[in-house]
């Protein structure tokens, strides 16, 4: 038995490299430990608080001393794939900083405690440099963080928005999803008995690219002790619904984003997410021109296509954030 499910966490933070096969494994130990409840609620009652996953790179920790990537997760995306995302962007993300994700409480997703907590971490770690990597939904949080940091005087350099959509609009075959979030905002939680069948079955309705089996896995993994709660699901599929990016046009500063995707996204509307960032920050989208071809799935799939996605961000970053010169800064605080 796991004497602590912060210990499995920590051990996920020194992978260097993060498998399909080992992810699927440690999901099917997550079903394995469901059987025990003591254990399943011990890792439940643990993920109720949001925490920023640190994940060590010591050679980033020595380049960059003042400077860190912050990456915001996507729609039902666990603690252990925000690691694995970050290991697979590793050798492009650590050429600017050192590497955290956000790991979502199980309570729901409250953007106040989220602010708040990259903002300790700033001041905590002493950092100046500070960029956002936005997986899927996790782009749009990541502009309304860096909105609200700027009010508190820490500017963010870069936001990276991986097939983010810009507002519901942009999310394709949404009537299941759009079905979760009234769910949630009239105050009804999906209870885990029903869990098991809506997972199925929107794995079904959107298929898309996936293999039966792909199908099976994909829900088997959200039904993992290891997976997000429903309640933060159904917070996510709300803050989606209800988000609207002109609520924070003019609120960036000297903020870059740059909007990476794929035309061949069946999850997002590529062409109209990224006209629609374009047209509502014109001043701050540095780039959209990025293609992350080749990727399958085409969605937001950096721990499937590492290099894919390594060669789209390293050519971002070297247009468009400077590597830091003469060593480590001086800290802001």
């Amino acid at each position: 038995m796991m004497d602590d499910p912060a210990d499995f966490l920590r051990s996920a933070e020194d992978l260097k490299r993060f498998s399909r096969r080992r992810f699927l494994a440690g999901s099917t130990l997550g079903l394995t430990l469901a059987a025990d409840l003591f254990v399943t609620r011990l890792i439940q009652r643990y993920r109720n608080d949001l925490e920023i996953l640190r994940v060590r790179d010591d050679t980033a920790e020595r380049r960059f001393p003042a400077a860190s990537w912050f990456l915001f997760p996507g729609y039902k995306t666990s603690w252990e794939e925000t690691v694995w995302i970050l290991n697979s962007l590793r050798p492009a993300l650590a050429t600017r900083g050192q590497l955290a994700g956000v790991g979502y409480s199980n309570t729901g997703l409250n953007v106040d405690d989220i602010v708040a907590a990259v903002y300790r971490y700033i001041r905590n770690h002493q950092l100046r440099r500070i960029y956002f990597y936005g997986h899927s939904f996790g782009g749009m949080l990541a502009v309304e963080v860096a909105a609200r940091l700027l009010e508190r005087g820490v500017a963010v350099e870069l936001v990276i928005l991986d097939s983010t959509p810009a507002g519901p609009q942009d999310v394709l075959g949404s009537a299941m999803f759009e079905g979760v979030a009234a769910l949630y905002d009239a105050g009804y939680r999906i209870p885990s008995v029903l869990r098991g069948g809506y997972e199925l079955g929107e794995r079904m309705l959107h298929k898309d690219e996936r293999t039966w089996n792909t199908v099976l896995d994909q829900t088997l993994e959200q039904l993992s002790p290891l997976a997000p709660s429903s309640t933060l699901i159904q917070s996510e599929a709300s803050y989606i619904y209800h988000f609207n990016p002109r609520l924070f046009a003019s609120a960036l500063g000297t903020t870059s984003l740059a909007f990476i995707g794929n035309p061949e996204d069946t999850t997002v509307d590529y062409d109209g997410a990224r006209a629609e960032w374009a047209a509502v920050f014109p001043r701050n989208l540095v780039s959209a021109a990025q293609v992350t071809e080749g990727a399958r799935p085409a969605h937001a799939s950096p721990q499937w296509n590492p290099g894919v996605y390594q060669q789209v961000v390293r050519e971002v970053l070297r247009r468009y954030s400077p590597p830091e010169q003469g060593g480590g800064l001086k800290s802001l605080f």
